[in-house]
């Protein structure tokens, strides 16, 4: 079974020490060990740790990559409540 995090526990989840967090529609994904992996460099993930990162997200990146890495990083979802 999958966690659910409010985007205040996400918010938590800003640097290396607690582990950096980002929301992507409704996943939560844990991107901590994925900053040197990075194709664009770790600098970018650290501006939105902790923070909704969707739109920054697809700005950039189409399904495939999602589908690629999400099933490592996903760490839960976000709760309904957190949605409104």
């Amino acid at each position: 079974m999958s966690k659910t995090f409010t985007a205040k526990e996400v918010g938590e989840h800003k640097d290396e020490q607690n582990g950096m967090y980002i929301i992507v529609d409704n996943g939560v994904y844990d991107i901590t060990k994925f900053l040197e992996e990075h194709p664009g460099g770790a600098k970018i993930l650290k501006r939105v740790a902790g923070k909704n990162a969707t739109k920054q997200f697809w700005k950039y990146h189409g399904k495939n990559v999602l589908e690629k890495y999400g099933a490592k990083l996903k760490v839960g979802e976000l709760a309904e409540t957190a949605k409104l």
